[in-house]
């Protein structure tokens, strides 16, 4: 397995972590055709019902997978499919799950001992019974794999143990159980394309990330549509567990950021806005790239491209050999830039990576979360 790469990725287990991720995947690929047959029939099974609508669910980062892949997963099964955080579902039941259709519950969580992750699965089913669950996690000893292995409505599928990040972000865990969704629900994903990208996003992401900090910034503003709102959402949250807080990070998608969040504009904002493969999306995250680039200053816009073509005043960040491939699928070798850059800024701040919070504040594992009974009304 390649891990040696540069200064950064070489500091801590998180720098490993984020440089397997190529190999991971691989790994990945192997296990899912593995099982590939036990899972068609299982996810055939599921969506028998042709009402049947799939709740993709986890918190925080792994609430960002469901974000990603929903389209991709609505696309290749023809049936719904909605991004609904963990916390929503413990929260709100009610109407966090649809009322009055069968519902294929896909759960993400890398240890799977999070309260929230246990909890949904229960609450869906008193909620709607009969849910059926898939389960996709990097723990096998985890509550929530051991909680619905030996049920015959679900199917726990494991990742490989190096997907298990024992670092306090999540990054292969994060890509890892992206792409098994992918592969789960048919999509043929060329896994093979997408290692090699990321291989050669690894070789000069160090590069990119020490000339945004040389800009020294102090708030990062990460921009997606579609599935890369997902992508978004995950690079800020990097930067934010990564630096402990100290480079305020915030994620929207383009066309909505004029709205409102664009007030977090000032002279310390690093921007960077990832350009859809779509052609008529892309527009719209061309155009205000192009806006941030005259507000800010073309050296501190970063635009992560895969076509090779964007033509704005910008730094570009460029992801090889995946311009033909939908959003959801060349996010992967692009959020190693993201976890990069996190990584680098938490070094520059003089913070341990794979613990920036040695005071217990914020925790790998959440912790402090009381379940609430419910005693709600159920669906169907």
């Amino acid at each position: 397995m390649t891990t040696h790469t540069g200064a950064v990725l070489d500091s801590c287990r998180t720098g490993a972590e984020i440089a397997q991720q190529p190999d991971v995947w691989r790994e990945v690929a192997a296990l899912v055709a593995g099982q590939r047959d036990a899972l068609d029939r299982f996810v055939t099974d599921a969506l028998t019902d042709p009402r049947t609508e799939i709740v993709l669910t986890g918190a925080g980062t792994s609430s960002y997978i469901g974000e990603l892949v929903a389209s991709e997963v609505a696309r290749h099964t023809g049936r719904t499919a909605t991004a609904v955080p963990t916390t929503d579902v413990v929260a709100s039941p009610a109407t966090a799950l649809p009322a009055d259709r069968p519902v294929l519950l896909v759960s993400f969580a890398r240890s799977g001992d999070s309260p929230e992750s246990v909890a949904a699965v229960e609450l869906a089913d008193q909620v709607i019974p009969g849910t059926r669950h898939l389960v996709i996690t990097c723990n096998a000893a985890g509550a929530l794999g051991q909680r619905c292995a030996d049920r015959a409505d679900a199917y726990v599928l494991t990742l490989p143990e190096a997907s298990n990040d024992a670092g306090f972000a999540m990054t292969s865990s994060f890509t890892g159980m992206a792409l098994a969704t992918l592969l789960a629900f048919g999509s043929g994903t060329d896994v093979a394309t997408l290692a090699t990208a990321a291989e050669a996003v690894r070789a000069v992401a160090e590069e990119a990330a020490a000339a945004v900090l040389a800009l020294r910034p102090r708030r990062l503003v990460h921009l997606g549509s579609g599935a890369l709102k997902g992508l978004a959402h995950e690079s800020a949250l990097k930067c934010l567990e990564l630096t402990a807080g100290r480079v305020l990070a915030l994620a929207d998608t383009p066309m909505a950021f004029r709205h409102g969040p664009k007030s977090a504009l000032d002279g310390t904002t690093v921007a960077v806005v990832y350009l859809s493969n779509d052609p008529y999306t892309r527009q719209y995250d061309v155009d205000l790239a192009r806006e941030l680039s005259t507000t800010l200053g073309a050296e501190r816009v970063v635009v992560v491209d895969a076509t090779g073509d964007a033509d704005v005043p910008a730094t570009t960040w460029s992801v090889p050999g995946v311009a033909g491939l939908p959003d959801a699928e060349w996010a992967l070798p692009a959020v190693l830039f993201a976890q990069v850059l996190a990584l680098a800024a938490s070094l520059a701040e003089g913070l341990t990576p794979d613990n920036p919070f040695p005071g217990g504040e914020v925790n790998r594992v959440v912790q402090g979360v009381v379940i609430h009974p419910y005693t709600g009304p159920k669906g169907q």
